[in-house]
C-alpha cells in the first residue's frame, strides 16, 4: 500500500511517532493527576500535550533534522519545504474529562502539497493514515489495515454532516446560511474535531465543516480525505489546510455546500 508512494519512508515513521505518543496519552487519559492549564487563548491544555509534542520532536530531531517542525504547543523551528504539522492531541477538552474522542494528528507537508497524514486515536482504538498516491487507510498498523473510500451520496437530502459547535458558525456570520443547510439535510451529528473528517474519509458521514481552525488541527487530515477521494478546502473554496476554517466532503456535494455556506447565502 505505502509502499507505492515516495512519502512510504516518511508514513512508517509517523507510526513510529504514534506508538511513542500513544504509551504516553494512554497512560495520562483518566489519570488523577493530569495537570490542566489555561493557555493565553483560554484553551486548555495538559501536561501530556506537552510531552507528547515534545517526544515527537525529539524524534523527528534524530530522524529528519533537516526538516521544519510546526506544533501546537512549541511553535516553528527549521526552515524547510518539508514540514511536519503536529497536534499532539486534538480534542484535549475530551481529553481532560475522559471523553475518549481525541487524538495526535501527525501531518508532511511538502511546499504547499499536504503529502501525508496520520490521524491516531487509541482510545478508540483507531487509526487512520495515507500517503500521496497510495489510497488511505484505517487499522492498527501498515500490516493491519482496510482501504477506505468517500461516499457516493449525491444528493444533499440524502446526506449526513459533522460538525463541532454552532457558536463559531454564528460568530463568523454564517449562522443562518449553517442552519438553513442543516435543515436540508438527512442527518446532522456533532461528532467534533478530527473524527468528523475520519467518518469523511471512511464514507459514514458526508460532509465535515468547522469555521475556525488552525493548520495543526488540520493538516494531517487533508491528505486522508483526498486520498480517500474526497475534497478539503477552506469555505472559501482554497484546496488544503490553508484557510483557517474547512470543508472537507465526499467531492460530489462540495461545490453546492461551498455556495449554501458563502455568508450572504
Amino acid at each position: 500500500m505505502a509502499e507505492s508512494s515516495p512519502y512510504a519512508d516518511d508514513l512508517r515513521l509517523a507510526h513510529v511517532l504514534a506508538d511513542r505518543v500513544e504509551q504516553i496519552t494512554m497512560a495520562r487519559f483518566r489519570a488523577d493527576d493530569l495537570v490542566v492549564e489555561s493557555k493565553p487563548d483560554l484553551t486548555p491544555v495538559s501536561d501530556a500535550d506537552r510531552a507528547c509534542e515534545e517526544a515527537i520532536r525529539s524524534q523527528l530531531a534524530r530522524s529528519r533534522g533537516r526538516d521544519a517542525i510546526v506544533g501546537e504547543e512549541f511553535g516553528t523551528t527549521g526552515n524547510s519545504q518539508r514540514r511536519w504539522i503536529i497536534d499532539p492531541i486534538d480534542g484535549t477538552k475530551n481529553y481532560v474529562r475522559g471523553v475518549p474522542v481525541w487524538a495526535t494528528l501527525i501531518g508532511l507537508v511538502d511546499g504547499e502539497d499536504c503529502v501525508m497524514g496520520l490521524v491516531a486515536a487509541p482510545a478508540l482504538g483507531r487509526r487512520w493514515w495515507a500517503a500521496k498516491g497510495a489510497g488511505a487507510w484505517t487499522g492498527r498498523s501498515l500490516s493491519q489495515a482496510r482501504q477506505v473510500r468517500v461516499s457516493q451520496v449525491s444528493r444533499l437530502q440524502d446526506a449526513s454532516l459533522s460538525y463541532s459547535s454552532l457558536e463559531g458558525w454564528r460568530e463568523g456570520g454564517r449562522g443562518r446560511a449553517f442552519l438553513n443547510l442543516t435543515s436540508d439535510l438527512w442527518r446532522t451529528r456533532a461528532y467534533g474535531d478530527f473524527w468528523s473528517y475520519m467518518l469523511v474519509a471512511e464514507g459514514a458521514v458526508d460532509i465535515a465543516a468547522e469555521p475556525e481552525l488552525e493548520l495543526y488541527d488540520m493538516a494531517a487530515l487533508v491528505a486522508i480525505v483526498e486520498e480517500a477521494g474526497g475534497r478539503f478546502t477552506s469555505l472559501e473554496g482554497q484546496r488544503g489546510p490553508w484557510g483557517g476554517n474547512a470543508v472537507a466532503s465526499n467531492a460530489l456535494l462540495h461545490d453546492e455546500v461551498l455556495a449554501r455556506l458563502s455568508p450572504g447565502a
